[in-house]
């Protein structure tokens, strides 16, 4: 076995620090686990001056060559974030032979099959573990422990930012814009929110989990994307009178017509481990023919957290050097299935809407969901917003293109003054 093995850091800013952290820390806890010791020799960053939080007896350098073509360093931790130069600096690492561990969500989503292909080619591994779920387990459970099962459904809460925002606004009783501020202030939400509350960091982490959950490339492309910027006080204050819970979740489905993956608001039972999840938490309810329903939970984000799972992915890269092993799991997208549109799953659905209010209006809102085969679970009439009736209504089970014609037809009716949300209700109450 080899004594020490040489790892070069790809960036240096708080997941960085917290890696650094943990390897002085628990140097020689990890030794033990690994048969040999982790050194961080080099580490790339923007400025050689800047003041560093942590402390490291590595080399700094702004060259990435100077990690790249280094014949000692083994295994290139890139934690750059963005697409480039971090996808082109990961895919140099994997042609020079060394192994790669990332936490870039970005590049797994959009360049995976590159770089699962150049590590195949050069005998080495591409680990990602903190790309999805930062701390939280998920990655090397689906690939090795949950491996014997078919599973047929992944759903999460994957972004911590919006699930504190949705939070606060169902304990707190505040609009989106204020949340919104609050999340800015304590530096959960970016002053560019758009990748958190919009859906898109947790459409590409959906992209990559339902990849490996169902065998087959799912790309960025292929999931449906809908934010939080909708959501009001109001759908929060009807949702809690229905014992529903609203969360941003990403889902991706197995069924006989293919693979779905998609993010949008829904509206879950208070009784579904998922509406328990509070604060910046995150987790992710996965369901397999022979295990069931199992579910992973914790810290979705966050310096150390984060670094606790790109450490575990150095230490597996270790031991595979120090043992001379190649046990590691690749690309697992073996198939090419069919990748079909949110148009065509189903759910019960929750609409609000402004409506004059006088004799008829519910017979022509019926007589528009009737139109589309849409059946009406309940109706709920409760308070007038000037001189118009808001209404809320429940439709049973359908299909999402049927829905979406009758608001279309909903949305032109003389009586109706505005169609003001549409939330899908999911979890198994809902069926």
């Amino acid at each position: 076995m080899d004594n020490t093995i040489q790892i070069g850091l790809l960036g240096f800013g708080t997941v960085g620090g917290g890696v650094a952290q943990i390897f002085q820390s628990n140097a020689a806890m990890m030794a033990r686990k690994i048969g040999a010791d982790l050194h961080i020799k080099k580490i790339l960053v923007r400025d050689l001056k800047k003041p560093r939080a942590v402390q490291c007896d590595a080399q700094l350098t702004t060259d990435p060559a100077e990690i790249l073509n280094d014949p000692d360093i083994q295994i290139v931790v890139e934690l750059l974030g963005g697409e480039e130069p971090a996808h082109s600096l990961m895919l140099a690492a994997l042609q020079n032979g060394k192994h790669v561990v990332t936490a870039n969500k970005d590049v797994i989503a959009r360049h995976g099959r590159e770089l699962f292909a150049a590590a195949e080619q050069h005998g080495v591994n591409l680990l990602f573990e903190a790309s999805v779920g930062g701390g939280i387990p998920i990655i090397r459970p689906l690939k090795r422990c949950l491996a014997a099962n078919r599973v047929t459904e992944v759903m999460g809460i994957v972004n911590g930012t919006t699930n504190y925002m949705l939070d606060k606004m169902t304990t707190d009783g505040v609009d989106f814009a204020t949340v919104l501020a609050e999340a800015q202030a304590k530096g959960f939400a970016e002053a560019d929110p758009t990748a958190d509350v919009g859906g898109w960091d947790a459409a590409r982490k959906i992209a990559i989990l339902a990849s490996i959950a169902f065998g087959t490339r799912v790309s960025l492309e292929d999931v449906s994307v809908e934010g939080i910027t909708r959501i009001e006080p109001e759908d929060i204050d009807y949702g809690r009178e229905l014992d529903y819970v609203v969360k941003l979740l990403a889902i991706a489905q197995e069924n006989e017509k293919g693979v779905n993956a998609r993010v949008h608001p829904a509206f879950i039972h208070k009784s579904h481990p998922l509406a328990a999840v509070r604060d910046v938490f995150n987790a992710i309810f996965v369901r397999g023919d022979a295990v069931g329903d199992a579910m992973f939970y914790g810290r979705g984000a966050g310096a150390m957290p984060t670094a606790s799972a790109v450490c575990a992915d150095v230490m597996e890269a270790a031991r595979e050097i120090c043992f001379h092993s190649s046990s590691h799991i690749l690309c697992t997208c073996f198939e090419e299935k069919r990748i079909f549109s949110i148009a065509e799953t189903e759910s019960p659905y929750y609409i609000r809407l402004l409506a004059e209010d006088r004799p008829g209006v519910m017979a022509a809102i019926a007589g528009a969901f009737g139109s589309q085969q849409v059946s009406l679970n309940s109706v709920i009439q409760k308070r007038r917003v000037g001189n118009r009736a808001e209404i809320v209504l429940i439709t049973y089970k359908v299909n999402d293109a049927d829905l979406q014609l009758a608001v279309q037809t909903l949305a032109g009716l003389s009586v109706v003054n505005k169609v003001s949300t549409v939330i899908r209700v999911v979890g198994d109450d809902a069926e």
